[in-house]
């Protein structure tokens, strides 16, 4: 299926790229989301009628994206969980935890906008996590895990 991207997709191209997916990521997530649109002639004419409106919003999601990023320089959480005296946590510390944590502190995030790549946290400790605000904004942040009742 070959679809034409309104926005920048991480991994497959940037706005205005006419790409070749799987029918089912195209039909079940880009299309749906208003990432792409079926690269049929009319939605080619028509995108080339809007791409400035496009390019315009896309932009704006960048800067925005960008903005937001600037917060995150620099920042640290602590999340206080329950752990055993060798440090290991009864449970495990996850990107929702890690969200909930900024979001506490006035930096809105989102649980989709973390990346950990290792998997959940299980220990006590010092932690860098990315956080991915938009396909071009990544920011490091720093995550403390404290033992506490």
């Amino acid at each position: 299926m070959e679809v034409i991207l309104l926005e920048k997709v991480k991994n497959l191209g940037a706005l205005g790229d006419k790409v070749r997916v799987k029918p089912g990521y195209g039909r079940n997530y880009l299309v749906p989301q208003g990432k792409a649109v079926s690269a049929s002639k009319a939605n080619l004419e028509a995108f080339e009628a809007k791409r400035a409106d496009y390019q315009a919003k896309a932009d704006k999601l960048l800067a925005d994206a960008q903005a937001r990023g600037a917060r995150f320089e620099n920042a640290e959480a602590t999340i206080t969980a329950n752990a055993s005296p060798e440090g290991k946590l009864f449970g495990s510390i996850g990107p929702r935890d890690i969200a909930e944590a900024f979001t506490t502190q006035g930096i809105a995030l989102e649980k989709s906008e973390v990346i950990m790549p290792e998997g959940a946290i299980h220990n006590v400790g010092d932690y860098d996590v990315e956080v991915s605000l938009h396909a071009d904004v990544k920011a490091p942040v720093k995550v403390h895990v404290v033992a506490g009742a």
